[in-house]
């Protein structure tokens, strides 16, 4: 077996050197911090002297691209150290900077506050499973890992077990809940870019594609770092500027974290007001007799297609007949052409528009109250108490799978092999807990400022005098967007608001009455975010094709040029299928998102802590662990997730077990792939004594095998 320690192949870093390698960053992220803040600053001058607000977006895209640009140019590099694991001396501190920018994702920046807004409580099974898989990395895989030496997870599952078919399969697997994930990614990149220069949204994709690739194609793991550097630092002002500021606003407290609690005693005294107010009931009449009629439509979908059709054509006829004006004409045009092709196509649309008329019949536009537990009562009749039940075990399912996920991703524990040392590795994890913590605390308090904001400043608004943000962000996406006078009074009710999670944190500057280069700020943010994420997705998929495919199972003889060179060509293939896959808007974030998260826990959690901690286990045994767990996880989620069940052309009828939610599809995969591990492993023969003396020698370092040396 081959040693597990590729530092040999390069000197031990000084403790002298280290230090002033870390003085030097000190001072170049201290002068960073220092000039993007005057750069807001002058902006912000800029934008009451009179600067065009599509100049402040094209502004903040330009240089921050430019900015992270800068950092990768001069970050190349072709030498594999440094390329794969930079150069194995990045300090804690920054190491957990890092991790905190490759962890602040599309769905924790943009997603996280608006999942909290809509749902509530039951939102907050995101923020206690991300933290607490951060305290299994601790504590089962981050240090380990780090004494083993690899450079890629496929590579340590190869070494660990011994052979190419469990290095494979973690190739497959790598590759599988990265694509997923770094979809979502570049998704939110197309939302934010659209929203800064108001290019459509295919486009916006591809513009901020080019920010992704010159971050980690020059010089890969060492680039895509001192990058996510500077990107955590935009990031995390970015996201407290503006809720520090609504605190203020509200409570004149600029602790958002330790008074909003305050504030949500009135936003669930507004929700009961809103509930009984005659306007918001006047809107449920509204979608209850839309579903009403789709559902009698339902019924014989034929002639009523027909004769919608019949309707559309003489409405259209009529207005070109008569003098009606360019824009009704074209809006009947476009309904016309918008109608479904064929009865088929209109069972589909009607259901779907049925569902959705029937979620809004409900008290709050069908959004639960913010303070509600779980869904159902307890102690009501026998529907309440079964509702009451699914309800929390899907709570805690998906708290399972993003804790287990979070420990089992491949771009977030590659982080850990570019630390000098094993203490290093696991003094990362607590700066990575820290910097995540700084937004994880806030999300909740965001959420409910903005909910107080929606109320008393939004809803009761005429319709004549609505925000310039509403206009914006329906002409980005009228899905993520959108508000009709259903009742014709005039005034906007909750219920006539449709809003998608997924702008909520973008929006909150125009919310509160903030300056626009504070929207352009959190924009810019949030672009951070997907940016970092979507740099260490990509860069885990390239080098594990590069890296665990081609020079470890096809041409183990590779220069490392050519590696290098493979690599870069490869990240630049799966970035462009990966944004052309995100162009077709597959899903909403959140769902693409924890389903990397079931993928990952599925395949990768079970074999490598069972690798770690039991030197019984073996290759095969952890092959088809793997391939058991994720076969679950993948075969639950394409039978019951609506989208999935699209793609691959499943028409059965939706079957959950348990009730659980396809978004916690691994709560099955990982328990499997745990006892096909376990089970194969004891009617196998054992591993060799070299691997097994291995595995003892990297929890116990004490006990000095002669297998491996520590790290």
């Amino acid at each position: 077996m081959a040693t597990l320690n590729p530092e040999k192949a390069q000197p031990n870093v000084s403790t002298a050197s280290n230090t002033a390698f870390k003085k030097q960053l000190n001072k170049v992220y201290g002068f960073y911090t220092g000039g993007f803040v005057a750069f807001v600053v002058v902006l912000a001058v800029l934008e009451q002297m009179g600067l065009n607000r599509d100049w402040i977006g094209f502004i903040f895209l330009l240089a921050t691209i430019g900015l992270y640009a800068g950092i990768g140019i001069m970050s190349r590099t072709t030498d594999a150290a440094e390329y794969y694991v930079a150069g194995r001396r990045v300090p804690a501190v920054y190491n957990g900077m890092a991790t905190g920018a490759d962890w602040m994702s599309a769905a924790s920046f943009i997603g996280m506050a608006g999942t909290l807004y809509l749902t509530g409580y039951s939102g907050l099974a995101f923020i206690m499973g991300w933290t607490g898989g951060y305290v299994l990395v601790a504590l089962f895989l981050a240090p380990y890992l780090r004494k083993f030496g690899q450079f890629t997870i496929p590579d340590f599952l190869g070494e660990r077990y011994g052979g190419n078919l469990p290095r494979f399969i973690g190739i497959v697997a790598a590759i599988l809940c990265s694509f997923t994930y770094v979809v979502a990614q570049i998704y939110g990149v197309g939302i934010i870019t659209t929203r800064l220069t108001g290019v459509a949204f295919e486009i916006g994709i591809f513009l901020g594609l080019a920010g992704i690739l010159v971050c980690s194609f020059l010089g890969g793991m060492r680039a895509v770092t001192w990058t996510q550097v500077a990107q955590y630092i935009i990031l995390i002002i970015a996201y407290l500027i503006p809720v520090v500021w609504l605190s203020v606003k509200q409570t004149s407290v600029p602790v958002p974290q330790l008074v909003y609690g305050y504030q949500m005693e009135k936003v669930t005294a507004k929700e009961a007001q809103l509930i009984a107010d005659p306007g918001e009931q006047a809107v449920r009449k509204v979608y209850a007799d839309r579903a009403a009629a789709l559902a009698e439509k339902l019924k014989n979908p034929g002639p009523a297609l027909a004769a919608d059709r019949a309707a559309a054509e003489k409405k259209v006829a009529d207005l070109r007949a008569g003098t009606a004006p360019v824009a009704e004409l074209q809006a009947a045009e476009k309904a016309l052409a918008a109608m479904p092709k064929d009865e088929a196509a209109a069972v589909k649309a009607w259901t779907a528009a049925k569902t959705a008329a029937e979620a809004k019949d409900k008290p709050l536009g069908g959004m639960p109250r913010h303070g509600q537990i779980f869904a159902g009562d307890p102690n009501g009749d026998q529907k309440a108490k079964d509702t009451y039940d699914t309800s929390r075990r899907n709570f805690l399912a998906l708290i399972f799978c993003l804790m287990v996920g979070t420990a089992a991703l491949p771009h977030i524990l590659m982080r850990y092999y570019t630390t000098p040392s094993v203490k290093e590795a696991r003094d990362s994890v607590t700066w990575s807990l820290f910097f995540i913590f700084l937004l994880y605390f806030t999300a909740p308090a965001l959420a409910v400022l903005v909910k107080y904001e929606m109320f008393n400043n939004v809803v009761g608004s005429s319709f004549q005098n609505l925000p310039f943000w509403i206009s914006a962000w329906n002409k980005v996406d009228p899905t993520l967007l959108s508000v009709a006078d259903l009742n014709k009074d005039g005034i906007l009710q909750f219920g006539e608001i449709t809003i998608g999670g997924d702008i909520v944190v973008l929006a909150t500057p125009a919310i509160g009455g903030l300056p626009y280069v504070v929207s352009g700020l959190v924009a810019a943010g949030g672009l951070a975010a997907a940016l970092s994420t979507a740099d260490g997705l990509l860069l885990t998929i390239a080098n594990a094709l590069s890296h665990d495919l081609y020079y470890k199972m096809i041409d183990p003889n590779a220069p490392t040029a050519r590696r290098v060179m493979l690599s870069k060509i490869l990240l630049l293939i799966v970035a462009l299928a990966a944004a052309a896959v995100a162009s077709q808007k597959p899903a909403d974030i959140l769902f693409l998102v924890s389903a990397a998260f079931s993928f990952a826990a599925a395949a990768f959690f079970p074999a490598l802590v069972l690798g770690i901690f039991w030197k019984r286990a073996t290759g095969i045994a952890a092959s088809l662990g793997m391939v058991a767990g994720l076969g679950v996880t993948l075969y639950y989620m394409v039978t019951t997730q609506p989208w999935m069940r699209g793609v691959f052309g499943v028409t059965s009828p939706i079957e959950l077990w348990w009730g659980i939610q396809p978004i916690s599809a691994g709560l099955f995969g990982v328990p499997i792939g745990f006892a096909v591990i376990i089970l194969v492993s004891l009617f196998t023969p054992a591993p060799d004594k070299k691997t097994q003396e291995l595995v003892e020698h990297v929890r116990y370092p004490e006990l000095r095998g002669t297998a491996a040396r520590t790290a």
